[in-house]
């Protein structure tokens, strides 16, 4: 099952509020269970170049079924994923990515946030994913 336009919009929505609620400008991106971009939003002034990041952040969710951060504690030096960000044409492996379930636990998507600190970032995120379940 997917993350359809009307749930990807709510957590999008959340994810706006959280973000106004912080006094940050962020770019936002929703991927499918596939890891396809689904919906996407920029605030006025967010920084140009976390719009791949944010995207990266939901896509690596997703590949890996875990949050972004977790893939970054794995990918440290001397442990089991290093250099994991190298693959699938670029990871981003710090907070920021959260999965997206439904009211079962199913995964539908993910959702990619980047623009301010990787604390503010999962914040965000998981205010976001949050307004599906």
């Amino acid at each position: 099952m997917n993350i359809t336009l009307e749930q990807a919009q709510k957590v999008i929505e959340a994810a706006l509020q959280k973000s106004k609620e912080l006094g940050v400008k962020m770019n936002i991106a929703i991927v499918d269970s596939g890891a396809n971009l689904v919906a996407f939003a920029k605030m006025d002034d967010a920084w140009l170049g976390s719009t791949d990041i944010a995207q990266k952040k939901a896509k690596t969710a997703r590949f890996f079924d875990m949050n972004s951060g977790e893939i970054g504690k794995l990918s440290q030096p001397g442990q089991p994923l290093y250099n994991i960000e190298h693959s699938n044409n670029g990871l981003i492996s710090f907070p920021g990515g959260v999965l997206i379930k439904d009211a079962s636990g199913k995964i539908i998507g993910a959702i990619g946030v980047s623009g301010s600190t990787v604390d503010d970032d999962h914040e965000v995120a998981t205010a976001g994913a949050e307004a599906v379940s």
